[in-house]
C-alpha cells in the first residue's frame, strides 16, 4: 500500500480524488434536494458531444466538455423552467443529441477510441498535474459560489414561492445552480466517467439526507462519505486490478444497500 503512495501518478489520483468528493458532496446535495437527477444525467451524457467536438477540431476535450456541458444545462434550464410538463422530454432529447454528435465526431477522428472510452467510464490514473489544477480551479469557483448565494440557494430549494415573494430573483439562482452543477459533472467525470457520475452525485447526498437535520449538515455528511467511496474505491482498484470508476459505484451501491437495510431494522 504504501509501495502504491508513492507514486506519482497516484499521488496524482488521490488528489484528484479529493476534488471530485467535495465537488459532488456539495452539489449533489442540491441536485437531492432540487430534485435534479435526470436534470444533472442529462448534463452529463450531453457533454460527451463536446468532447467529440474538441478531438475533431483538435483542442483540449476538456475545455469541450466543459463549454458543452454548461451550455447544455443552460438550454436545459431555460427549457424546463417554462414547460415542467415536458422537462423530461426535452433533457432527453438533448441527452440524446450531445451522446450521438459525440459518437459521430469521435468516429470522424481516427485514433481517439481510447481516450473516448477514458471520458466514458473515467480513469483517476491517468490524470496530469495540469489537470489537477483546473479542476482545483473549478472546485474553488463552485464553493466560492455556493458560499456567497447558500441563503438564497436554500430558500430556493425548499420553498421558491416564498423566496419570490422576498424578491429573490429564482430563475437567475436556478440557472446558476444548473450552470455549477454542470461544472462538478466535468470535475467528475475523471473519477467515474460520463455514465457514472450521475450515481457519484447521488447516493452521497441520499444517504447524507437520510441522518442529516439541515442542507448544511447534509452537505458535510455527503462530502464525507463521498470521500470514503472515491478514496477507498481508488485504493481497492489498485490493489485488485480493476477500473477505478465502476469500483467507486460499486461501492457506493453497496453502501446504499446497507443504508437502506439499517433504516429497515431501525424502522422495526
Amino acid at each position: 500500500m504504501f509501495d502504491l503512495l508513492s507514486m506519482d501518478f497516484i499521488q496524482n489520483a488521490l488528489i484528484a480524488a479529493v476534488l471530485v468528493a467535495v465537488a459532488c458532496g456539495v452539489m449533489g446535495t442540491y441536485v437531492v434536494v432540487n430534485r435534479l437527477v435526470s436534470l444533472s444525467g442529462g448534463v452529463a451524457h450531453a457533454s460527451f458531444g463536446g468532447v467529440g467536438l474538441a478531438c475533431f477540431i483538435g483542442f483540449s476535450p476538456m475545455l469541450g466538455a466543459l463549454g458543452f456541458a454548461l451550455a447544455c444545462a443552460m438550454l436545459m434550464g431555460v427549457l424546463t423552467w417554462r414547460d415542467r410538463k415536458h422537462a423530461d422530454t426535452f433533457i432527453g432529447i438533448i441527452w440524446a443529441a450531445g451522446m450521438a454528435l459525440g459518437v459521430i465526431l469521435t468516429d470522424l477522428t481516427p485514433g481517439y477510441s481510447g481516450e473516448m472510452m477514458s471520458f466514458l467510464f473515467g480513469n483517476l490514473l491517468t490524470v496530469p498535474t495540469e489537470l489537477l489544477w483546473w479542476m482545483g480551479a473549478l472546485l474553488v469557483f463552485i464553493l466560492a459560489s455556493v458560499s456567497i448565494c447558500y441563503r438564497n440557494f436554500l430558500s430556493i430549494s425548499y420553498d421558491p414561492e416564498f423566496a419570490r415573494v422576498r424578491g429573490i430573483p429564482v430563475l437567475n439562482y436556478y440557472m446558476l445552480l444548473i450552470a455549477l452543477i454542470a461544472l462538478t459533472v466535468v470535475i467528475a467525470v475523471q473519477a467515474v466517467g460520463m455514465i457514472l457520475v450521475i450515481a457519484l452525485l447521488t447516493i452521497p447526498a441520499y444517504i447524507a439526507e437520510c441522518y442529516a437535520k439541515n442542507l448544511l449538515q447534509m452537505m458535510v455528511i455527503s462530502v464525507a462519505v463521498s470521500l470514503v467511496l472515491v478514496v477507498l474505491g481508488l485504493l481497492v482498484a489498485c490493489q485488485m486490478n480493476f477500473v477505478v470508476g465502476p469500483t467507486i459505484i460499486a461501492g457506493g451501491v453497496v453502501l446504499y444497500l446497507l443504508n437502506f437495510i439499517v433504516k429497515k431494522i431501525v424502522k422495526k
